[in-house]
């Protein structure tokens, strides 16, 4: 009987996600950013980037398993982006339509909303696909951005064709890095320069592109990794 309760109470957490609660706060220039802030039981908080052409909605799924494991989450709409999962990126809709590396005042924004506004002790933050590449720039260029980056899916995405790269060689805090199977030869180099700092994990089956790799049947296997790099490098506190 306690073995039916148990499973009947996780079948209730996994088809009710926690609420969210959606927040604006003011990017560098002005824009304003939609964010869903999703509490958990601790004081660190991981702060959530979409892939390209997406929207916070990326994360409806993902947050929860966050929240439940202690981490309150941030899930943001940058203003790269259209929609996800039946969610509209807000910050897109307000700035028109805008480059991936426009999106730099947003992450910055987010990230200090986290630690001014959400009492964050420490802020974890993952990045999906650009973002991905994004948050690996600023956390080489601003070592107050974050104190831990989870990257799904980095690459030099940008004019540039080296910037990732030459902004990794200052990262001080520890890296997450993973992505699907055939996209390997995109991140290790990456992870090469960044060092001893760098996690990183190749799914055993083909996995998937970002974020939504948390999603996928390969899922377990993603989730395990991520796990196992927050309990060393950013427990829930």
């Amino acid at each position: 009987m306690n073995r039916f309760f148990a499973a009947f109470a996780l079948l209730l957490l996994a088809s009710n996600p926690l609420r969210a609660e959606t927040v604006t706060f003011p990017a560098s220039d002005g824009l304003t950013i939609t964010a869903d802030v999703s509490r958990g039981s601790s004081d660190t908080v991981i702060v959530l980037f979409h892939m390209a052409g997406a929207s916070r909605g990326e994360y409806q799924e993902i947050a929860p398993v966050l929240n439940r494991m202690g981490y309150t989450t941030l899930a943001v709409d940058q203003r790269s982006g259209r929609s996800f999962g039946g969610v509209r990126n807000e910050t897109a809709a307000r700035s028109g339509k805008r480059p991936f590396l426009a999106a730099i005042p947003d992450l910055k924004a987010a990230a200090a909303y986290a630690r001014q506004n959400l009492g964050a002790r420490k802020v974890g933050v993952v990045g999906s696909s650009y973002s991905a590449s994004l948050v690996l720039v600023l956390a080489g260029q601003d070592r107050g951005f974050a104190d831990a980056v989870m990257s799904f899916s980095p690459g030099e995405y940008f004019p540039d064709r080296s910037l990732v790269r030459t902004s990794a060689a200052n990262i001080a805090v520890p890296v997450f890095i993973t992505a699907a199977r055939s996209e390997a030869t995109q991140w290790q180099p990456i992870s090469e320069i960044i060092g001893g700092q760098a996690t990183g994990f190749i799914p055993r089956g083909a996995g998937k592109h970002g974020a939504t790799a948390l999603l996928t049947s390969a899922r377990d296997e993603y989730w395990a990794a991520l796990r196992n790099f927050l309990k060393t490098n950013l427990p829930a506190q």
